[in-house]
C-alpha cells in the first residue's frame, strides 16, 4: 500500500512544557493527529525539567502527547528534538548521542527549505542574556512570576468563557505594551540575525520567547514558532515552499486559522 503524503514538508514547534499546569497538551494531541509531516522538529523545552524539579506534576494527557510524536517518528516522519533551557537536563547525556527510539535528541539542527536556504535550528537560550550563568537567577525568577501570571490567566479565562467571551492572553498583551519587553524580544532577533548573518545561515527557526513570528531582517529570514502554554502555535513549511504560522489555540482547534498568511518567505510581509 503506497504511504500518503504527509500534510507538511515540515512542522516546527517548541515551548510545550510538558510537566507544568500551563502545558496545552491536549491542544497538541489534536493538533498533531490532523496534521501530518516528513520532518518534525521540537524546538525545545517540550518537557520542564525545571517544572519537574520542583513538584511532580504529569497527567495523562501528558503522556499522551509523548506517544503522539513517538507514534509520528514510528510510522516514518523524521523526528528531531532540540534541546532547550527548561529541558537542559538532557544536555548532560549528549556525548552519548541520545536517541528516544526514532527521535534524534541535539542542541542545534540545520534545515534545508524545499527553496534551498539553509536554516538554523535552535531552541534560542543562547541569544537571551539572562542565561548567563551569573544572570540566571534573573530568568529562574521571570519563570515564577509567569506562571503566576498563567494562574491568573487561566481563572480569568474561565470567568470570560461564563459570559462567552472569547480566549485572551494576559502576559501576551502586556508584552505588546511593555516597552522593556518589545525591547527584550527585538534585541533577541536582532542577536538571532547577526549570528546567523556570521556563520551563513539563510535565516533561523527558534522558541523560546513565546513569540510566534516571521519577518525579515537585513536579508535573514527570522522565525519564531511560539509556544503550546499560551499561543497554541505552529509554524509548517508547505511542500511548494511557502511557510505559515497556525494558530491551533484550543478555541480554534478544530479549524485551524492562520496567523500569517500563507507565502513564498522571500515575500513575507516585514515586520
Amino acid at each position: 500500500m503506497t504511504q500518503a503524503t504527509p500534510k507538511y514538508r515540515a512542522i516546527f514547534i517548541s515551548d510545550v512544557h510538558l510537566g507544568s499546569r500551563g502545558s496545552q497538551a491536549e491542544a497538541l494531541c489534536a493538533f498533531l493527529k490532523l496534521n501530518t509531516s516528513a520532518h518534525l522538529y521540537l524546538v525545545g523545552d517540550i518537557i520542564d525539567g525545571w517544572r519537574l524539579k520542583k513538584k511532580w506534576y504529569w497527567p495523562q494527557a501528558h503522556t499522551n502527547a509523548i506517544r503522539r510524536i513517538l507514534t509520528a517518528a514510528k510510522r516514518g516522519t523524521d523526528v528531531t528534538y532540540i534541546i532547550g533551557n527548561h529541558d537542559e537536563f538532557l544536555r548532560a547525556f549528549m556525548h552519548f548521542r541520545l536517541n528516544f527510539g526514532d527521535i534524534h535528541v541535539k542542541n542545534r539542527a540545520v534545515h534545508q527549505g524545499e527553496d534551498g536556504k539553509r536554516y538554523l535550528v535552535v531552541h534560542g537560550d543562547m541569544f537571551d542574556g539572562t542565561m548567563r550563568a551569573d544572570r540566571k537567577w534573573i530568568m529562574h525568577l521571570g519563570d515564577h512570576a509567569y506562571n503566576v501570571l498563567l494562574w491568573v490567566n487561566t481563572n480569568l479565562n474561565s470567568v470570560r468563557r461564563l459570559f462567552g467571551l472569547p480566549y485572551w492572553s494576559l502576559s501576551a498583551a502586556l508584552k505588546k505594551r511593555t516597552k522593556r519587553a518589545l525591547n527584550y524580544i527585538h534585541n533577541f532577533e536582532d542577536h538571532v540575525a547577526a549570528y546567523c548573518r556570521r556563520k551563513g545561515y539563510d535565516g533561523a527557526i527558534c522558541g523560546h520567547l513565546h513569540v510566534a513570528e516571521m519577518r525579515d531582517i537585513d536579508g535573514i529570514t527570522y522565525m519564531n514558532d511560539g509556544d503550546w502554554v499560551e499561543s497554541c502555535t505552529a509554524l509548517v513549511e508547505h511542500h511548494d515552499g511557502r511557510w505559515e504560522l497556525l494558530d491551533c489555540r484550543p478555541d480554534s482547534v478544530r479549524t485551524t486559522v492562520p496567523v500569517v498568511k500563507a507565502a513564498p518567505v522571500g515575500e513575507l510581509e516585514l515586520a
